[in-house]
């Protein structure tokens, strides 16, 4: 059986992550989610993760963790999570193939659940 992850990071997303566990106090990695929000009607949340959540799908790259709720998983099964610096924002980005669509401001978006015999296919699984 192959095994993949929820999502995956590029290697500017797990530097990021680093830093900010080694720049915060009990702090291990950081926990990704979804919640209803904004014009598109999703957003995804970062937050900071102080303890594992045995019911999260952890998620490492060189040492850097980061855990996905539960209730997230559907929507971020493919996902590749990235770092941006630009001129505009500094932030977290979601290349995900879920998203259908998202607002003009990018805060928010619209996502589908995955399609799970889709994405065995394209893995190789089925």
């Amino acid at each position: 059986m192959i095994r993949f992850e929820v999502l995956t990071m590029t290697e500017a997303a797990a530097q990021r992550v680093r830093e900010i566990v080694l720049s915060r106090e009990g702090a291990i990695g950081v926990r990704i989610g979804i919640k209803k929000g904004g014009c598109a009607g999703m957003e995804y949340t970062v937050d900071l993760a102080t303890e594992a959540n045995p019911k999260d799908d952890r998620v490492e790259r060189d040492g850097a963790e980061v855990w996905v709720a539960p209730e997230a998983t559907l929507f971020l099964l493919g996902t590749e999570m990235d770092f941006e610096v630009s001129k505009l924002r500094t932030g977290f980005v979601f290349n995900n193939p879920n998203q259908t669509s998202a607002c003009g401001c990018g805060e928010s978006v619209e996502l589908k659940p995955a399609d799970l015999k889709a994405l065995a296919e394209a893995r190789g699984t089925a």
